[in-house]
């Protein structure tokens, strides 16, 4: 079975749809995935660029950004590194006004079981105190 990473920009035109010809691509090679075709992978830094120019390029707010990451995590046939990690942060998140980075940083500690956050940040480590 052949296998592909699947970069930030296959991601984009999947979710806005805004490039026609792309969107086939993407759509074929998803929906090829999906039959178990082919073996489809990402990494937690295009997780992150796929915010960033949500956010930034697009100028997508917080809650419709957070709407179509959760939706590429629902993507069971993608292997998305550090999925359930990647999960919670989400979900803290949307309950915060930290940075998508932070809530990351603070899941992936709560995983690794470690007691303390060290940071001069003030805001950050108190949500990790409360999620203690």
């Amino acid at each position: 079975m052949h296998s592909y990473f699947i970069d930030t920009n296959y991601f984009l035109r999947l979710l806005l749809k805004d490039e026609d010809k792309q969107f086939e691509i993407v759509y074929i090679l998803f929906q090829k995935a999906m039959r178990e075709e082919i073996a489809i992978f990402t990494s937690v830094v295009v997780f992150f660029e796929i915010y960033w120019v949500l956010s930034t390029f697009y100028q997508k707010n917080k809650q419709k950004s957070t709407e179509l990451l959760v939706n590429i995590l629902k993507m069971d046939f993608v292997d998305i590194e550090q999925r359930e990690i990647l999960k919670k942060a989400l979900f803290l998140f949307t309950k915060s006004s930290l940075d998508l980075e932070d809530c990351y940083n603070i899941s992936l500690a709560k995983h690794k079981q470690i007691d303390h956050f060290a940071t001069f940040d003030k805001k950050l480590n108190k949500e990790f105190l409360i999620i203690s």
